[in-house]
């Protein structure tokens, strides 16, 4: 259902296609990791101020989260409806590419610095282009209503989401719009239908060895008195000894069905000097992706006794501190029909000349013989939920109903909401071939490329949020299937309680950004 609204919206976004590609450019040239995205979540916040929004900084005791409400009142009478909407703008460590047509870190730094995979430097444009075009419909046409518009820091380790969802940031809306960039088949350009993902849970063991005079009390001396003397193995071995035991017990934790992964990072190793002194302190973080929040508990409890074997076989003490518990996605046939209306009115993305000679570009400095059509079929293709539902259950078995993770499954607990994917550029590869990675990272930082998938997004945002200010019937539609599938909505019979239970993990070592006297660079420095 388009309306004159809905028009306007669409307009608006063709004429702020030169704005929302120069902002995605500098969220991307930022390339800001999780927890520490300051100059990113600053950026979101002076412009939303600037576009009339009010904004709450640091929300949830997060400092690169925010909150933004705006409020039309024009022709309102009663309780006017409130939609949401959220950026992400965290990137990878490691992924350092610059929006170029050969392998290049952006300049100044390294290719261990971070760099946007998914983007999510377009992710967040998009829904931002979305939400202002939005709001200049609702002022022009006389919509009354509430945009709720949160940053989401930190979402590859699913940080922000499930500590947003348990301090009520989720509450009270109509409908929330979760948009991703995608190009795994068949999610190209869909919505989600029943299979979303699925929970996620992440620690941060650290092993500290605090007290290494205890573990040579048997040789009756207080202090070692020379470099052969006995001493305690300390924080570096725990570390390692977590690590191969969790990879070796792996295969027993979990049946081997569920799609369900284990990944790890290591934070922090040794805090000494290279001498025979026991390192004070090693942290590694864990991730595991799982269908359910059963399965998530029956790793974490393998993991926390591997944790306390290692630590005592080494002389420390374990600590365990939560990144993220995170619940799996709520379906709402009623969302995603409503979405899917508005992406095949839009239409999927299409790249002109200008961006296939770019990407025959990279595909000559790729090694790869450029191509007349570079770009995957699918990518340019809509494919139906129903369609998309049908392929995505061929690999999974009839009892898993969730699959992968991502943290905005929190907010399906609190409010009717929708998943939809719109495809970022992806090329074609002869048989046998593969794209290195800074590829796609290229291509997600090229304006020529990137672009369509954001304005394509912006507008699918901008047609449903109106569809569900304007049309009644619709949020009704969309909160009465949220209501029967929890039970009686918010706190009913078959709702799942948010799981987070612990304060934002702000203060460990992730990787960042630092200022020295050799002036901004990485945390690891770059290379002579």
């Amino acid at each position: 259902m388009v309306t004159e609204a809905s028009v306007s919206a669409l307009n608006f976004i063709d004429d702020h296609k030169a704005d929302l590609s120069a902002s995605a450019r500098t969220i991307f040239d930022f390339g800001e990791t999780a927890w520490r995205e300051y100059r990113s979540a600053d950026w979101y916040v002076r412009r939303l101020r600037q576009e009339g929004f009010d904004v709450e900084a640091g929300s949830a005791g997060m400092p690169t989260a925010f909150c933004a409400h705006w409020t039309n009142k024009a022709g309102m009478s009663g309780q006017a409806p409130t939609i949401g909407m959220y950026a992400e703008y965290d990137a990878v460590p490691g992924n350092c590419q610059a929006a170029v047509t050969s392998r290049q870190p952006r300049s100044g730094l390294s290719e261990h610095a971070g760099g946007h995979t998914d983007p999510h430097s377009g992710l967040g444009i998009s829904a931002l282009g979305g939400l202002l075009a939005t709001k200049a419909a609702m002022e022009k046409h006389g919509i009354a209503g509430t945009l709720r518009f949160t940053g989401e820091p930190a979402e590859k380790v699913r940080g922000s989401k499930p500590i947003h969802a348990a301090k009520g940031y989720y509450d009270g809306l109509d409908g929330m719009i979760s948009f991703h960039p995608f190009y795994m088949l068949p999610l190209c350009n869909t919505v989600r239908w029943d299979t979303h993902c699925g929970a996620a849970y992440s620690m941060i063991y650290r092993f500290i060895c605090d007290q290494p005079e205890l573990w040579g009390l048997s040789d009756g001396a207080p202090i070692p008195q020379s470099h052969s003397a006995v001493r305690a193995p300390g924080a570096n071995d725990a570390l390692m000894m977590m690590y191969m035991a969790s990879k070796a017990l792996r295969d027993s934790m979990l049946p081997h069905q569920g799609g369900w992964s284990i990944s790890e990072a290591i934070l922090t190793a040794g805090q000494a000097t290279a001498d025979n002194l026991p390192a004070g302190l090693a942290e590694i973080q864990y991730m595991m992706r799982v269908p359910t929040i059963a399965m998530a508990e029956k790793i974490a409890a393998a993991l926390d006794r591997n944790a306390e074997h290692a630590a005592a076989m080494s002389g420390c003490r374990v600590e365990r501190h939560w990144v993220c518990k995170s619940r799996p996605g709520l379906a709402n046939h009623a969302m995603a029909n409503i979405t899917w209306e508005a992406l095949k009115y839009v239409g999927a993305p299409q790249w002109d000349e200008a961006a296939k000679a770019i990407a025959r570009e990279i595909q000559v400095n790729a090694g790869i013989d450029a191509m007349d059509d570079p770009f995957l079929d699918e990518c340019e293709r809509l494919i139906s939920p129903q369609d998309a539902e049908a392929i995505l259950r061929r690999d999974l078995p009839p009892s898993q109903l969730n699959s992968t993770s991502d943290d905005y499954t929190d907010m399906t607990w609190h409010a009717p909401t929708v998943r939809f994917y719109v495809a970022r550029p992806a090329l074609k590869a002869p048989k046998g071939k593969a794209y290195p990675g800074w590829v796609m990272n290229a291509l997600g930082g090229i304006s020529e490329t990137i672009d369509p998938m954001i304005v394509c997004a912006a507008k699918t945002v901008a047609l449903t949020a109106l569809r569900l200010l304007e049309d009644g019937e619709a949020r009704r539609g969309a909160k009465d299937e949220f209501i029967e599938r929890t039970g009686g909505g918010v706190g009913g019979s078959k709702w799942i309680a948010p799981l987070c239970d612990y304060e934002p993990p702000i203060h460990f070592r992730w990787p960042e950004y630092i200022t020295t006297a050799r002036g901004t660079e990485w945390w690891i420095p770059n290379a002579a």
